[in-house]
């Protein structure tokens, strides 16, 4: 049978947002009283009060269920010292304050966030550091491309999440923003100090418009958009690891509490967390969407759509914070096998680029050099060799200029060091964006 009030309700999702609401509501009755609108007298038993339920929230009490979160922090206030808990609400909506709510606890969540990413990057520096010695095959196409150093491999990642990183930080200009005093829509004829509470909360100013403080859920939308795309960069992650564990690559080893067995063949480890990690960007995309979808054509200001808002950001939450954690933990545990990885150079005639660069070097039109270079390769193939394998002899077939300082430029432990350019592959490249990394580390703490 249908329960409208459960129905209209939102308790059982912004619980969560207690914490929050009790501070703005703490900032909310300090300003009433800076302001003459409340006696010393009052604000100071309904802010012990407020404090009382803080306090107990943080030993595990929970409040009774309400309408919403707001009601049920009013009610058990007004439970508590009478009457006088309905003051509190003085000069302000449910509107600006679910808002005030939501904004504080991104800030909190953002925060969290980025801990995660620092400490993803902490694990990818140490790695690199560790593995400046091993050779691995790069893809493109997922085809053998060149070899390059693991080291600079993962850092990759960890330039990707210092982006995601930074997405986070310059959103925070935009949570930040106090959207308390705009009441319903059209502010409030009492005379309230809207600067005070702003900085009571750490916010960084007021909304200047008040229909747009109660109604913008851009800050919402921004905030998982880097949720998705912190898990996008997850998922590129995971399915690399996916492949380097599969016997056909046997690149790396992880602790096998990141694995599972085979309900029927007992030779198998899956590695499931990389996959469930890949399967949740899935619902943190969905919850994005969802959130776009919800303000959608909303007119100003207030809707009750926007009650919807926060299971989505829950839940986005939720599941990066989850991964990430799970993810950070299963990449402390990541051992390369440097011979594997080394042996892997050695098919897929991945040292071409260099004898095309060699030619190159001597004058030659690269894109010259690079049809040569084909043809070596298609001779290789017909007859099953290497480029390593073939004399100078063989290689003279192909351009009479070929010397043997060709077989320098071949040396598959030399090739990294060889991409001298600024990013590039080169162990002193590798070790100049450690440190460019660990100084960007530094500075954010």
């Amino acid at each position: 049978m249908l329960n409208f009030e459960q129905f209209i309700g939102s308790f059982s999702f912004d619980e969560r947002l207690a914490v929050f609401d009790i501070e703005g509501s703490i900032a909310h009755v300090k300003m009433l009283v800076k302001c003459k609108i409340l006696k010393t007298t009052e604000g100071s038993k309904i802010i012990k009060g407020l404090s009382g339920i803080l306090k107990d929230l943080s030993n595990g009490w929970k409040l009774p269920k309400a309408e919403d979160v707001h009601y049920a922090v009013e009610k058990e206030l007004i439970r508590r010292i009478g009457s006088l808990g309905g003051k509190m609400h003085t000069a302000r909506s449910r509107n600006d304050q679910v808002a005030a709510d939501l904004r504080l606890y991104l800030i909190q969540e953002s925060k969290n966030v980025i801990g995660l990413l620092n400490d993803f990057q902490n694990i990818a520096l140490k790695k690199a550091k560790e593995n400046m010695s091993v050779i691995m095959p790069s893809f493109t196409h997922l085809q053998p491309a060149q070899p390059i150093y693991a080291s600079h491999h993962l850092l990759a990642y960890s330039y990707m999440f210092q982006r995601d990183k930074e997405r986070l930080q310059d959103s925070l200009k935009r949570i930040a923003v106090s959207p308390l005093g705009s009441a319903a829509l059209a502010g409030t004829s009492f005379k309230i100090d809207r600067n005070y509470t702003a900085k009571l909360l750490g916010f960084s100013a007021p909304c200047q418009n008040s229909l747009d403080g109660v109604s913008d859920r851009d800050f919402v939308i921004e905030f998982v958009f880097c949720l998705s795309l912190i898990a996008l960069h997850l998922t590129r992650f995971c399915e690399e690891i996916i492949l380097w564990l599969n016997p056909e690559f046997s690149y790396i080893k992880i602790d096998d509490k990141f694995t599972s067995g085979s309900s029927i063949m007992p030779q198998k480890r899956n590695p499931d967390c990389a996959e469930i990690i890949r399967g949740k960007s899935g619902r943190i995309f969905g919850d994005l969407f969802a959130l776009l979808t919800i303000v959608k054509s909303l007119p100003l200001a207030y809707n009750r759509d926007l009650q919807e808002d926060k299971p989505p950001v829950f839940d986005a939450v939720d599941n990066i914070k989850m991964s990430l954690e799970v993810f950070n933990a299963l990449f402390a545990s990541l051992k390369f096998n440097a011979q594997k990885t080394l042996n892997s150079c050695k098919k897929g005639f991945i040292e071409a680029t260099e004898i095309a660069d060699y030619l190159a070097k001597k004058g030659m039109p690269f894109r010259t050099a690079h049809g040569i270079v084909k043809e070596i390769v298609d001779y290789c193939i017909k007859n099953d060799k290497t480029l390593q394998d073939l004399t100078l002899q063989e290689y003279r077939l192909f351009y009479p200029s070929f010397d043997e300082d060709i077989y320098k430029f071949i040396d598959i432990a030399k090739i990294a060091d060889m991409k001298i350019s600024l990013g590039g592959a080169s162990k002193k490249s590798v070790l100049k964006q450690i440190d460019d990394l660990e100084k960007s580390l530094r500075s954010k703490k």
